[in-house]
């Protein structure tokens, strides 16, 4: 009998262990790239739409660019979103602070979401009037590619590089 709890107990402690290193799926954290992309997907991508290199090229330096530009934005972000978590945590909120908070928060948004347009749109401009029409009658926008959810990513995670 002990032999038996010993080893069910080996197997739930490999099964637990395991589980995090399955999480993050094949190819695990390789978010850190310049897009914050394992590749697999804006290859594809370039694929479909037969980018050239020249054009691979320009887009990927594009894309270091804005998230050189945005990620400043997002750490703004990131440390208001935790000031106004700690706002709400107080005994008694103050409405004028947190609505500040908020305010900013919003306003920083916003700027990411404009500099983002600005980057995609600048992608726009680089591709050919057939690459153009190719991804308007793609998923372009719901999920992963150069649209609005995908930001050349692959992942529908709104942050770049999330394991970063």
């Amino acid at each position: 009998m002990k032999k038996l709890v010993l080893a069910a107990m080996v197997v739930a402690m490999g099964v637990l262990l395991s589980v995090p290193a399955f999480a993050f799926g094949p190819g695990g954290c390789s978010g850190n790239g310049p897009g914050g992309d394992s590749g697999y997907h804006r290859d594809k991508i370039f694929k479909n739409l037969n980018i050239t290199d020249e054009q691979k090229t320009k887009i990927e330096a594009l894309q270091t660019a804005n998230l050189k530009d945005v990620r400043p934005l997002k750490e703004k972000m990131f440390d208001k979103s935790v000031e106004l978590r700690k706002l709400w945590l107080q005994a008694n909120p103050d409405k004028n602070k947190i609505n500040a908070a908020q305010k900013e928060m919003r306003t920083l948004r916003d700027s990411i979401e404009d500099k983002d347009t600005a980057f995609k749109l600048e992608i726009r401009k680089l591709l050919t009037p057939e690459q153009n029409e190719k991804m308007a009658n793609s998923h372009w926008g719901r999920g992963s590619g150069f649209g609005p959810r995908g930001d050349m990513r692959g992942h529908e995670d709104r942050g770049h590089g999330k394991c970063q």
